[in-house]
This record gives C-alpha cells, sequence and structure tokens, in this order.
C-alpha cells in the first residue's frame, strides 16, 4: 500500500489559518493566496471513511487543473499553479456560502427523493412519471447552503437571495456560469464518450470579481454515464454504467451505511481501499482521456511541503 496524505499540518511563511475541510486541507497565506492540498482523504454521506485512498488526492487535483484551464474563458478561476501534483495555488478569493449543484438527469439523491414522493428539488418543480436516470428537459439548478460541518442544505434560489447569502444580481452570475459551465463540460465528455449528469460548483469573489473556485468536473464533484449503451439501459431499466465515487456510496449502503445516526462505518479492507484507488485512476484516463502517471508516494508528506516552499519562496 503506497504512502497517503489524511492529514496535513504544515507551517509555511505568511501563513495566517488552515481550514480542514472533508477532503481539502487550505492554508491562507498573507490573506492573499489560496494554498490547497487535495488529500487523500475520501467522504461519502458528508462523513470522512477511516482510510485514505492512494493517488486519489492527485486524481481529484489534476482533472480539477485540467478543466479550470479548460473554462477560463467562462468565467475567472482562482488557480495560479500546480506546484505538486496534490496542490494548486491560487487567488485568496471570498468564497459563496452556497453550492451551485446542476442536474441534467434524474439520478442519485435527487431519485431517492423521488422515488420517495417529493416533486420538488430546491424549490424547483419535478414532474411526474419520470425513470431513474431519465434525462430532464433542460438542466435543473438545486442549490445547497456551504456547511462548515455536517450535512449541507437543500434550499431555493428565493431563499437564498432572501436570506442575504447571494445578492440577485450576484445570483443571476452564478446561475448563467453554473449553466454555461455545465453545457461546456458535457461537450467535453461527448468526446469522450461520456455525459456529465450532474456536478456542483462553488463560486468566490476577489478584488469584486466572480471566480470559479475549488474542484471542478472531479468523480467527486460529478456523476458521469457512459454515453455507450445509455438510451439501451434506460429502455430495459437497467442501471446505468457510471463514472463516479456513487460506487463507494453504493457499497457503503450496502453494508448498511447511510451516515445515520448511531451507523458505523464498515470495515475498509486493504483490497477495498485498493480497488478504490484503482477505480479512481481509472475515472481519471476515463475523464481526460491522458494515462494516469503516478507521483512518487514514498514520502509524499515531505514531497507535498517541499515543493509548496519552493513556490512560495519568491513571496515568502
Amino acid at each position: 500500500m503506497q504512502n497517503v496524505i489524511v492529514r496535513t499540518d504544515y507551517q509555511f511563511p505568511g501563513q495566517k489559518g488552515v481550514y480542514h475541510g472533508k477532503v481539502r486541507d487550505v492554508y491562507n497565506i498573507n490573506d492573499e493566496l489560496m494554498v490547497m492540498v487535495v488529500t487523500d482523504r475520501i467522504s461519502a454521506f458528508d462523513v470522512v471513511l477511516p482510510r485514505g485512498i492512494p493517488y486519489k488526492g492527485q486524481v481529484l487535483n489534476q482533472i480539477a487543473a485540467k478543466f479550470l484551464e479548460a473554462t477560463r474563458d467562462i468565467v475567472p478561476n482562482w488557480m495560479a499553479a500546480v506546484p505538486d501534483p496534490m496542490v494548486m495555488v491560487g487567488k485568496f478569493c471570498k468564497p459563496f456560502p452556497v453550492e451551485m449543484i446542476i442536474r441534467g438527469y434524474l439520478t442519485g439523491s435527487s431519485w431517492r427523493s423521488y422515488k420517495n414522493g417529493s416533486r420538488s428539488i430546491c424549490g424547483v418543480p419535478v414532474p411526474d412519471g419520470l425513470r431513474e436516470h431519465e434525462r430532464f428537459p433542460e438542466p435543473i439548478l438545486t442549490p445547497t447552503t456551504k456547511a462548515m460541518e455536517g450535512h449541507d442544505e437543500d434550499i431555493s434560489r428565493e431563499e437564498i437571495i432572501r436570506q442575504g447569502l447571494v445578492s440577485e444580481e450576484d445570483y443571476v452570475l452564478l446561475e448563467k456560469y453554473t449553466l454555461e459551465l455545465f453545457n461546456r463540460g458535457s461537450e467535453i465528455a461527448a468526446k469522450m464518450g461520456l455525459i456529465l449528469v450532474d456536478t456542483k460548483y462553488e463560486f468566490g469573489k476577489f478584488d469584486g470579481q466572480i471566480h470559479l473556485i475549488d474542484e471542478i468536473h472531479t468523480p467527486d464533484s460529478s456523476r458521469y454515464f457512459y454515453a455507450d449503451g445509455y438510451e439501451e439501459r434506460f429502455a430495459k431499466g437497467e442501471q446505468q454504467k457510471q463514472l463516479s465515487k456513487e460506487f463507494v456510496r453504493e457499497w457503503l449502503m450496502e453494508n448498511g451505511f447511510q451516515g445515520k445516526e448511531g451507523q458505523q462505518v464498515p470495515f475498509m479492507s486493504d483490497e477495498f481501499v485498493e480497488s478504490v484507488s484503482e477505480r479512481y485512476i481509472e475515472l481519471y484516463e476515463g475523464i481526460t482521456g491522458e494515462k494516469f502517471v503516478r507521483a512518487d508516494a514514498s514520502e509524499v508528506v515531505k514531497r507535498v511541503e517541499r515543493n509548496i516552499l519552493y513556490y512560495l519562496k519568491p513571496t515568502g
């Protein structure tokens, strides 16, 4: 089993604080730069699982970097450099306290709610008679609050504006950018023989201008179907072949865990952890069309620190 990063506690020149998220550790450098270490932690049902997944951080970081570069013409983003396979450095943005989730198909948590009788997702009405994995006539926006701890909560456009979480002027732009990013992501996915099913975007402000922040179009933030065979499987009512971390959620549910109070995370064997790692590498190659090159992980914690320090040296 390769070395993994499950938590960092670095001290960098000019460091003013660090935020440990579910997967990312974000260092504030002089309120000027954000240094984001994409760890090998894995979360599901808003719970961080007890073992790290080899190369997962590298997979997520490198996919995000590729798609941030490919969407700069739509909206400015925070990324300035990738000094290590698991690290992104960028502008210090003030994040909006909402996540912009966009869904092209009725699947995952939205299907689970629909199956239980719900006909509205975050204030967006959904018609009767839909089937699992059915394509919506138009993609729907289903935002959530961005929780510092615990579960994110569904919220409507009207509530976001009413509560002052985002101004109406800014929210109109967030909707516009979300739709345009989803369309671009869908076009890129189609070239890879994939369908971008749903995804989430996070935004912040830098110098008064909205920027795309965090990850984009990764298997942690997005769900993909294989285009080949989608129609046949849908017609037969079969499950779709997916490229996402839904397989981890399914494994947890099969083992009696959905993040509810009193439930225990099932035991993660070496074999299971290795299989998840291989699946993430498969996801990388499927989404990018490029061969994944494993970085040397023998002393990964030191490697990451060394590369960040080297990058910060001119400004430190």
